[in-house]
């Protein structure tokens, strides 16, 4: 391996979150300053909600409802295609 092409790496480096909440990681930074951890994040802390203020759940829903209510097609029958003979004249 060639030396000294690698970064610093801080066993110890600050991790500041703009929830206020800090803990220390493995980095080739010294100090993080990130928006959001695992504190405040709402997957993490249980409070997760489904924001959909444009009802796009309700019209899907509407639209699925509406195709199962439609009568099914029946899948068409291959067409036989027709062969036609054709004499060929062979002028001299």
């Amino acid at each position: 391996m060639k030396k000294e092409i690698h970064p610093k790496f801080y066993s110890s480096a600050q991790v500041t979150c703009a929830c206020g909440a800090s803990f220390t990681v493995g980095s080739t930074r010294e100090k993080l300053n990130i928006e959001i951890c695992s504190h405040c994040h709402p997957f993490f802390s249980g409070n997760e909600k489904l924001i959909d203020s444009a009802g796009r759940v309700e019209k899907f829903k509407t639209r699925r409802e509406k195709t199962a209510a439609l009568p099914k097609k029946t899948a068409k029958k291959p067409r036989k295609i027709k062969t036609v003979k054709t004499e060929t004249a062979v002028v001299v």
